[in-house]
C-alpha cells in the first residue's frame, strides 16, 4: 500500500462482470479529472495462445487436468506483485497488451493470441487501476503477495450458475465457442477456482455479488442472461466503519441493509452505487497522495 502512489485493484473471474465495473471508474476518473494508468491482468498470462495450447495438451498427458489461465503458474504473478511494488514506491511500471482479437490485432499491431511489447507506464500518473483475475492474491506457500500493495480491492463476484451463464454467451457471441466448449473449460477450471480465485474475496475491501432472481438451475441451457432488472446486487464492506449506510439506502431506492456490513440493491442500481460509493474513495485517495 501506498499514500503517495494508490492502487485500485478489480478481481473476478472470466464471466463475472469486472469489465463493467472498470467503465464505471473509467466515468468516475474521467468526471473528476483523475489521471489513472490502467493495465489488465491478461498482460501478465505467462504464455500466448499457442504455447498455451501446448502446455494444456503436455499436462493433460502427464494427467493433469486443472491447469487453466486461473492457476498461478500460468501467470507472472511474480511480475505482476513487482510491478504493484515499483508503482508503489515510484509512481513507474510497465504493462503489455494480450491481444484476444483481430480488432485489437489491428489496433495493436499484433496477431491474436499474442503479446504487445512492454511498455512503460505514461507519467505523472494519480493512481494505478487493475482489472483481472488476480488483483487479490495472497498466498505465503506459493510465494505470492499482490494483495497488500494494493490500496482499494474489489471483488466481483456473481453466484456461480450467474457467472457460468455470463461466461457461456460472451465465449460464444464473441469468441466462436460451443457450449460443450465453454464448459469444458469451466470443468478444467474448478480447482483453480476454488483453490486460486476464491480465496481473494477475503481480501477484498468491497465484494459485489449479482445474485438473479430468476430461475438459473441449469446455467447450460439457459436462453438469456438474466437483465439487471432481474438481480440484486449484495454489497459487502470487509470494513464498514465510515461507511454511511442510511445515506445510500436514502439515495438508491428499494436498497436495504441484511446485515452490519452488507447492503442489497436493485441490480439496476449498480452503476449509482458504484458511484456513490467510490466516487468519495478515489477523491479521498487522490488527495492524500497529493498531500503527501
Amino acid at each position: 500500500m501506498s499514500t503517495r502512489h494508490p492502487i485500485i485493484s478489480v478481481t473476478g473471474s472470466s464471466g463475472a462482470g469486472t469489465s463493467t465495473v472498470k467503465h464505471t471508474f473509467d466515468q468516475i476518473f474521467r468526471r473528476e479529472g483523475v489521471k489513472a494508468v490502467s493495465i489488465e491482468g491478461d498482460a501478465f498470462h505467462r504464455y500466448n495462445r499457442a504455447d498455451m495450447k501446448a502446455e494444456l495438451e503436455r499436462r493433460y498427458a502427464e494427467g493433469d487436468h486443472t491447469f487453466s489461465h486461473f492457476s498461478y503458474e500460468a501467470n507472472e504473478l511474480g511480475e505482476l506483485e513487482r510491478v504493484f511494488r515499483e508503482y508503489g514506491e515510484t509512481g513507474h511500471g510497465r504493462t503489455r497488451h494480450y491481444v484476444h482479437d483481430d480488432a485489437e490485432a489491428e489496433k495493436y499491431g499484433v496477431p491474436p493470441g499474442e503479446f504487445t511489447e512492454w511498455a512503460e507506464f505514461e507519467k505523472d500518473s494519480d493512481l494505478l487501476f487493475y482489472e483481472g483475475l488476480h488483483g487479490a492474491v495472497k498466498d505465503e506457500a506459493a510465494g505470492i503477495n499482490v494483495a497488500d500493495h494494493a490500496d482499494l480491492k474489489i471483488g466481483v463476484v456473481p453466484v456461480i450458475n450467474l457467472e457460468w451463464i455470463q461466461k457461456i454467451h460472451r465465449d460464444k457471441a464473441h469468441r466462436g465457442y460451443t457450449t460443450e466448449a465453454v464448459t469444458d473449460v469451466i470443468l478444467r477450471r474448478m480447482h483453480a477456482y476454488v483453490h486460486c480465485i476464491t480465496p481473494q474475496f477475503t481480501q477484498t475491501d468491497i465484494n459485489f455479488q449479482r445474485v438473479p432472481v430468476v430461475d438459473t438451475s441449469n446455467p447450460f441451457i439457459a436462453r438469456w442472461i438474466p437483465t439487471a432488472d432481474e438481480s440484486l446486487v449484495v454489497i459487502r464492506f470487509k470494513n464498514p466503519r465510515g461507511i454511511d449506510f442510511s445515506y445510500l439506502t436514502s439515495m438508491i431506492h428499494d436498497s436495504w441493509m441484511s446485515r452490519a456490513n452488507s447492503i442489497v440493491i436493485p441490480g439496476g442500481k449498480l452503476d449509482l452505487a458504484m458511484q456513490l460509493i467510490f466516487t468519495p474513495m478515489i477523491e479521498r485517495l487522490v488527495s492524500e497522495s497529493k498531500r503527501a
